[in-house]
């Protein structure tokens, strides 16, 4: 229980300390954590009753959090590249939703991938700002 409450006050002070751009990133990172979690529950046997639980709770905290993404946009400044995201989010979730109402492991696959070239190039933009940036914006973490 100790190393939990380090755990949790670890990624507390993260958040605390992180720019704008690694708290975006950090979303990326969230939302992909939480595919990969309802992914590996598709993965379990049918008889497993809390296979759907965790299928339903994750990707309905991605699809949460790609909102979060999608509401932090800034229109004025962004432009063209800002509604072009805008789009793009609404497919991700649209087809996450898809993925939870039919339980289809497809459609996570494609949020999963797209969504990773999203965050990867993101980490890319924060690496080239900041060559000193933290290791989890090169992609270790």
């Amino acid at each position: 229980m100790v190393a939990q409450d380090y755990a949790r006050t670890y990624r507390a002070n993260s958040v605390l300390t992180a720019s704008p751009g690694q708290l975006v990133l950090m979303l990326f990172d969230g939302a992909l954590k939480a595919m990969n979690v309802a992914r590996d529950a598709f993965a379990r046997p049918p008889e497993d009753v809390r296979r759907i639980e965790v299928i339903n709770t994750q990707l309905i905290k991605a699809q949460n959090i790609i909102r979060e993404l999608q509401g932090s946009l800034n229109h004025e400044a962004g432009g063209d590249f800002a509604k072009t995201m805008e789009r793009l989010y609404d497919y991700y979730v649209r087809r996450l939703t898809e993925a939870n109402l039919r339980k289809e492991e497809e459609p996570v696959i494609e949020v999963e991938r797209l969504l990773r070239e999203v965050r990867d190039a993101w980490a890319e933009m924060l690496r080239k700002q900041d060559p000193g940036a933290p290791e989890r914006v090169r992609g270790v973490a």
